[in-house]
């Protein structure tokens, strides 16, 4: 029988982290690095790319780079495949990378509809259809973590956000979740979402100005927002063999915001 400390290790396992350039996929990024997994992150930008992946390697994670879009199809193939060539095959993906849009509902423009539902739910059905088909399949193994929001938990609160396109989609990831958890535990596949409330990043920078940071912690019964570390614990979890009778379910890491 194993230790917890052996259930948790992610020692010789490998990762793949979209969106893992800054904010919380540099976070999960870390945290999976911090356990002993060799990871890759992918985001659009090279330049922030390479400034996390020297934050990584400082902190003695093996870590590379692969500048795509994921929101262009041929790319999410090219980003697979590169990632497999590096690590020899994928046992962990978190799909992490989204966008959001603010627009009343009656004058959302479509356009931004369409790169929000492609990006946030498109994009991680084809990212994780490749890793499965070309790897995770063919191994029986695989951990996926998805990145929702407790904002496809609920609605706004009226007079906050209008980001009807958002919270629609990542409504979507939970349903996504569940559905493959259904299809590939018999592959011995975990399937799993996380979803964050409020944490600084360069998506949530405008709603904590506009509503304020002390307003939206006092809206959760903890008292706070999310920090740098809070994400961490809940990603090795479901990474990690101390998760492996875990499939299908999604967790809010909100300060108990989707609680009350």
């Amino acid at each position: 029988m194993r230790t917890v400390q052996e259930l948790f290790s992610l020692a010789g396992r490998t990762a793949l982290v979209t969106g893992g350039s800054r904010g919380l996929g540099l976070q999960m990024a870390e945290a999976l690095g911090e356990q002993g997994a060799k990871v890759v992150i992918s985001s659009r930008k090279q330049s922030e790319l390479d400034e996390a992946c020297a934050h990584l390697k400082s902190r003695g994670i093996d870590a590379s780079a692969i500048a795509a879009d994921l929101s262009q199809d041929a790319q999410v193939q090219v980003l697979v495949g590169q990632a497999i060539e590096r690590l020899g095959h994928i046992d962990i993906l978190v799909n992490n990378a989204g966008a959001s849009w603010g627009s009343p509902a009656e004058d959302h423009p479509v356009e931004a509809w369409d790169k929000v539902m492609n990006l946030n739910i498109r994009g991680i059905f084809l990212v994780s259809q490749a890793v499965g088909k070309l790897s995770m399949i063919p191994r029986k193994y695989g951990r996926i973590i998805n990145i929702s929001s407790i904002a496809g938990l609920a609605g706004n609160p009226a007079g906050t956000m209008q980001t009807l396109a958002y919270n629609t989609s990542k409504a979507a990831v939970i349903n996504f979740t569940r559905t493959l958890a259904g299809e590939w535990g018999r592959y011995n596949i975990t399937v799993n979402s996380i979803a964050p409330g409020f944490f600084p990043s360069k998506m949530t920078k405008g709603v904590l100005e506009a509503i304020g940071v002390d307003q939206l912690a006092r809206g959760a019964p903890l008292g706070r927002i999310g920090d740098d570390e809070d994400l961490k614990g809940a990603t090795v979890l479901f990474a990690s063999d101390a998760g492996k009778h875990i499939t299908g379910q999604t967790l809010a890491v909100d300060g108990g915001v989707s609680a009350v």
